[in-house]
């Protein structure tokens, strides 16, 4: 490659969805719902998990580390697009580009570990109900945790510093909302061979080798819920996987929309629509799939809400009394 293509670039233009100016403010006002939405309901679940001392358990452990991992997800990407709006500016600068793409890839592969072990968690306790308590204690669980987070950490890490051997040209558009991992190494002008091989090598291991290990487990429940002799038995052993096998296929079936679309077509904005769907909108219902018919965690959040009355009612006592 020739020496002129290494010349440091300073800043992208990330191209969002439209820009025509008339439907800026829709945009804009649909995506602050959607990113206030999944905030908040998110960490609605986290508190509801800590207050309430009967979801102390793995289930609800992990689930609360997913709701963190979502906000961080969404945090990662709509801010800056809904600061870009406002500013009715484009511009992203190379360093905050890095920083994006970097916290986007550990959200995305720790998001992608958490939907592993709750099934690998739904699976010991269906299957090996007897040996559950045994083998998911709060050390096992915060060790499950603690490895998610390393090798989510490294292999950000790894991407990152990947991405920044590449050489970009002075001026680039980034046919997207955010600073994606694919986008970018297909924006470079140096040989991009290596990132494409880590890419999608990573992506085969660790996605693959994700949905591989949610398929068996859940292919051994269906086996276990099967030799169930009550009805009542096996529709409460399927309540208690249905709300993740839903966020399962939901994250799985937009994330793969995604890649196969980028595959089949180079249209950004049937990318850009794809990409929403895993990057906001699963997200945004994951604390309404998880709580719609789960009767443990609306008791919590009926526990959080009455707390917060009471210290209200206490200060408004007090401010009486005064």
């Amino acid at each position: 490659m020739a020496q002129g293509n290494q010349t440091k670039v300073s800043e992208f233009l990330l191209m969002g969805f439209s820009e025509d100016p008339e439907l800026q403010p829709l945009i804009f006002g649909l995506f602050l719902s959607m990113y206030l939405i999944t905030v908040f309901g998110n960490l609605l679940i986290i508190l509801a998990t800590i207050s309430d001392s009967h979801l102390h358990t793995p289930m609800y452990f992990f689930l609360s580390n997913l709701s963190f991992v979502d906000i961080g997800f969404t945090s990662t990407t709509i801010p800056k697009m809904l600061w870009n709006i406002h500013t009715q500016s484009q511009v992203i600068t190379y360093e905050a580009c890095i920083f994006q793409m970097h916290f986007f890839t550990l959200f995305i592969g720790l998001d992608i570990f958490l939907l592993t072990v709750m099934a690998y968690d739904r699976f010991m306790a269906i299957c090996h109900p007897l040996r559950y308590t045994v083998i998911m204690n709060p050390q096992i669980c915060g060790l499950m945790m603690l490895v998610s987070w390393i090798i989510s950490l490294l292999h950000a890490l790894l991407e990152s510093l990947m991405v920044l051997q590449l050489s970009f040209c002075t001026v680039l558009e980034i046919p997207h909302f955010f600073c994606e991992l694919n986008q970018m190494i297909q924006l470079a002008s140096s040989d991009t061979f290596l990132n494409n091989m880590v890419m999608y090598f990573v992506a085969v291991f660790l996605a693959g080798g994700s949905l591989f290990g949610i398929i068996y487990s859940y292919s051994q429940i269906m086996f276990c819920i099967c030799e169930i002799s009550s009805s009542q038995g096996k529709y409460k052993a399927f309540s208690t996987c249905a709300s993740h096998l839903s966020v399962v296929s939901l994250f799985y079936c937009t994330g793969l929309g995604v890649y196969l679309s980028s595959a089949a077509t180079h249209g950004s904005h049937s990318i850009i629509t794809a990409s929403v769907m895993y990057t906001v909108i699963t997200p945004m219902l994951n604390p309404f799939i998880y709580s719609l018919r789960n009767k443990d965690l609306k008791r919590g959040l009926k526990m959080l809400f009455g707390k917060e009355n009471i210290k209200v009612s206490i200060v408004l006592g007090l401010e009486k009394c005064l």
